[in-house]
């Protein structure tokens, strides 16, 4: 099974600037999508060739909103938009349940940089802990992918100093994040590449990403159960097309 998460920051400007050439190309079963910041319709689902694609999108035109794109031959068990009866209004959480698997794409809010989201951000943080409490309960292992917007440790960001109180390194960001881990959690990336300098964002100021000054916000977390079945996972930062870069990750399930 080969599953990628990107955050598209537009899915039809994506579109425009080379999306269906990369997905052709990468040959996943799986594409989670953050931010595509669209409504679903009859043309959308069937959009891309080989692929059904089930959206959770924000009630705000043009904001937000996830996509999930399943080739044809995996169609889901069941496809749950939200977090359990909780009103999503902003579409940042969409599980598609398969017969091994649960996949929980999720898109985090932003702190924002005078902090005047934090409180819906550690809000939204621990009702998808919760949520992801009881999908447990059905007995098969969960992957999440998507948009955390959180760096996790000073590995994960070019300046770890100048960032403490900021917005994706704040300590209450950070320990959800350990929570999520506490949890039963394996950051998938990290099985494989312990090293710094590996990003997923980038500032869209000329030459910011070309010297590499980022922030890791973009994970695919499997269950530990799962952990020896994972074969690779790692991040496309050539990839251009948008503000951040795919995460690919290749598990045997």
């Amino acid at each position: 099974m080969r599953i990628s998460t990107w955050n598209v920051n537009g899915l039809r400007s994506s579109v425009s600037s080379g999306f269906e050439t990369w997905l052709a190309d990468s040959n996943n079963d799986i594409v989670c999508l953050q931010e595509v910041k669209m409504k679903e319709d009859l043309f959308t689902k069937s959009w891309f060739d080989n692929y059904d694609t089930f959206f959770n999108s924000a009630n705000r035109a043009g904001y937000s909103g996830v996509a999930t794109l399943i080739k044809h031959s995996l169609m889901p068990i069941s496809v749950e938009r939200g977090i359990d009866d909780l009103t999503d209004n902003e579409g940042r959480v969409l599980a598609t349940e398969f017969t091994s698997f649960i996949l929980v794409n999720v898109y985090a809010p932003h702190s924002h940089r005078q902090l005047t989201r934090l409180e819906q951000k550690l809000s939204f943080c621990r009702q998808l802990l919760n949520y992801l409490k009881k999908l447990r309960k059905r007995g098969k292992p969960l992957i999440v992918a998507g948009d955390l917007n959180v760096a996790h440790h000073d590995i994960d960001l070019s300046n770890p100093k100048g960032n403490r109180k900021n917005a994706g390194f704040l300590p209450e960001e950070r320990e959800w994040f350990d929570s999520l881990l506490n949890e039963g959690f394996v950051d998938a990336f990290r099985i494989f590449e312990n090293n710094g300098g590996h990003f997923t964002w980038w500032s869209m100021r000329k030459g910011v990403r070309e010297r590499n000054i980022g922030w890791r916000l973009d994970y695919v977390l499997v269950d530990e159960t799962i952990k020896p079945r994972v074969i690779s996972c790692h991040h496309s930062p050539n990839q251009r097309g948008s503000d951040h870069c795919p995460v690919t990750v290749e598990i045997d399930i």
